[in-house]
This record gives structure tokens, sequence and C-alpha cells, in this order.
């Protein structure tokens, strides 16, 4: 199936070297989709009659979404390619996926949006992590 992601890399017109390609593409998709589920989740929390019980559900939600998007920008950048700067940035996309899913985890049974999140977080961290795997 032809995503955003995969359209661009197959139209970049310089050589992406060793990079896997399906697993970058599969990363900056589950970063973005990250990126709106946690964004989502956050303004869901805001609207819980007990949103003080979920201020740091909020705020890793929030920081997640940040961290997310901005991973997904810089894995769509490809001229003069950095891989310590790549790596990096999946590191933290990981740790944060983690931290929120874990956090929307513990809501999950209460609140459904809090469950979507979590899964979506784990997809990203699964794909973050395996795309460093590949990087070497």
């Amino acid at each position: 199936m032809a995503t955003p992601a995969k359209d661009m890399l197959e139209t970049y017109p310089a050589s992406l070297g060793e990079v896997d390609r399906v697993a970058l593409a599969r990363c900056i998709e589950e970063c973005f989709a990250c990126t709106e589920a946690c964004t989502a989740c956050a303004d869901a929390c805001l609207s819980e009659d007990e949103v003080a019980q979920l201020r740091k559900c909020i705020r890793t939600n929030l920081d997640c979404a940040d961290i997310c998007d901005t991973t997904g920008r810089v894995l769509s950048r490809h001229t003069e390619y950095d891989a310590n700067i790549t790596r990096a940035m999946l590191e933290a996309c990981a740790t944060a996926c983690a931290a929120c899913a874990d956090v929307c985890e513990r809501h999950a049974s209460g609140h459904a949006h809090c469950r979507v999140c979590a899964d979506t977080c784990r997809r990203c961290e699964s794909a973050c992590r395996d795309l460093l795997a590949t990087l070497g």
C-alpha cells in the first residue's frame, strides 16, 4: 500500500545508502500517527470530569506528540544525513513513546482514548527501535 512516506522515499533523487526504506517509511508514518493520537488523547483528557487526575497523562501526551512530530520531520530529511542525530532522535522518540504508553495504560480501562493512544505509542516505539536496529 502506498503511503506519503513511501511515495516520497521512492521519488528521492539521491541515494539513501544502506537505509532500510521499508523500516524508514514505517517509522515516519508511525511517528506522525503517534503525534495525532497523543494530541487527541491530551485533548480528550481535558474534557474528562476528573481532569486533575489526568495531568501527568496530558503532560506526557503533549511531550510525546512534540517528540514524535520532530522525529518524523527529521526522518523525512535525507540531504546531508547525520546518523548520530538520527540515532539520538529515534532513542528519544522510543523513550517518550514508552513513557506515554505506560501512563496511558494506567487509564485505559476507564478511558478508551488512553487505550488507543497507548497502542499507537507502542507501535511507534517498536518502529523506532526497529529502524535503530537497521542503522547499526
